[in-house]
């Protein structure tokens, strides 16, 4: 029981009731925690902290919503599984109409159905951040240079054997080509 409470906290947070508002634009802020996350039940970030901005613009007949985050998610690095944080940030736009029934088929505009006083933006807000995330996460210290790691170290030497290699393979050459080399030198 406590668990469904608590998920259910989770997203009444993200109910913006529209009906009692003016016409114009209304800011609203969030702080996104993991356990956002957890109420989606997507395990992919260690932790994260991103703030997230909404201006719900309400017009006579239908909504704006203008929805923009910047923050980090903690993640391990794809090539040392170092972790660190990783700097995210995005926006998208939502219009949302009034007609028959509910409908969300198109990302950029939602339907709700005449009457409807209030909208859960939760969904939006968790896809938004989740496709910001670039699909190779990197840790900066690696460009850099400044990360130490056992893994990079290791991958370093390995590809230290593999010049060393390609160089050997170069001197191996054909002795047929070593004695034409020759008489053109001998001139």
């Amino acid at each position: 029981m406590g668990q469904i409470d608590e998920m259910m906290k989770v997203t009444n947070e993200f109910l913006i009731p529209f009906i009692g508002l003016k016409l114009g634009k209304h800011q609203f802020e969030f702080q996104i925690k993991k356990k956002f996350f957890d109420s989606f039940d997507y395990h992919e970030y260690e932790d994260c902290d991103i703030k997230v901005n909404v201006v719900l613009e309400k017009k006579s007949t239908m909504l704006e919503l203008s929805f923009k985050h910047k923050g980090s998610i903690h993640v391990p690095c794809d090539l040392t599984n170092e972790m660190f944080d990783l700097p995210i940030k995005g926006k998208i736009r939502l219009v949302v109409n009034f007609g028959e029934e509910f409908n969300n088929d198109n990302e950029e505009l939602l339907i709700l159905p005449h009457g409807e006083h209030q909208i859960d933006i939760s969904q939006y807000i968790y896809e938004m951040i989740v496709l910001s995330v670039p699909l190779k996460r990197v840790h900066p210290g690696i460009k850099e240079g400044t990360l130490q790691t056992e893994t990079l170290e290791k991958l370093t030497k390995l590809s230290l054997k593999e010049q060393k290699k390609e160089s050997k393979k170069e001197e191996n050459t054909d002795p047929r080509w070593d004695k034409l080399k020759q008489l053109l030198t001998d001139k």
